[in-house]
C-alpha cells in the first residue's frame, strides 16, 4: 500500500500538512509513517489546532484514508480547533462529496483565502460578546 508523505509546514500560525503523492493519508517523519488522526493528535498536543490540509495532486483515498480524515476531523473539532482543506482536484472532490465527508471541512480553492479564513475565525470569536458580558432584559 502506497501513503501520502505529508509535509509540515507554518504560515501565520497555522499548520499545513501538504501531500507529497497518492493513495493512504499519513505523515512521514524519516523512516517512519504515522497515521493522519495520530499526527493531528500529536499537534493538537503542541497546541497547533489550526490545520490545514492540502490535498493538491491526491486523485484518489481509500476506505482507510476516508476513516482517517474523519477521526482527524473529529479529533480536532474535539478540541476546539478547526481542519480544513485546500486543493481538491476534481476526481477528489467527487469522491469526497460521494462518500458525504465533503461537507465535515470548509474546503478553499487557494492557501492564502484557507490561511485568512482561520484568522477571521480568531478575530470574530474574539469580538463576540461572553454570556455574561451580554446586557440582560428584564421581563
Amino acid at each position: 500500500m502506497a501513503y501520502i508523505g505529508m509535509k509540515e509546514r507554518r504560515v501565520e500560525g497555522v499548520t499545513i500538512l501538504d501531500a507529497d503523492s497518492q493513495a493512504r493519508i499519513c505523515l512521514r517523519f524519516g523512516a517512519s509513517t504515522i497515521p493522519l488522526p495520530k499526527a493531528v493528535q500529536s499537534l493538537l498536543e503542541e497546541g497547533q489546532n489550526q490545520i490545514l490540509l492540502n490535498l493538491a495532486g491526491v486523485n484518489h483515498i481509500n476506505a482507510s484514508g476516508l476513516h482517517e480524515l474523519v477521526s482527524a476531523w473529529v479529533t480536532v473539532n474535539k478540541k476546539g480547533g478547526q481542519i480544513k482543506v485546500v486543493y481538491l482536484t476534481p476526481r477528489l472532490r467527487e469522491l469526497l462529496t460521494n462518500r458525504k465527508v465533503l461537507n465535515l471541512f470548509d474546503v478553499y480553492e487557494n492557501e492564502s483565502q484557507a490561511v485568512d479564513s482561520f484568522r477571521s475565525r480568531t478575530i470574530a470569536q474574539a469580538q463576540e460578546p461572553s454570556i455574561s458580558a451580554r446586557p440582560k432584559t428584564l421581563m
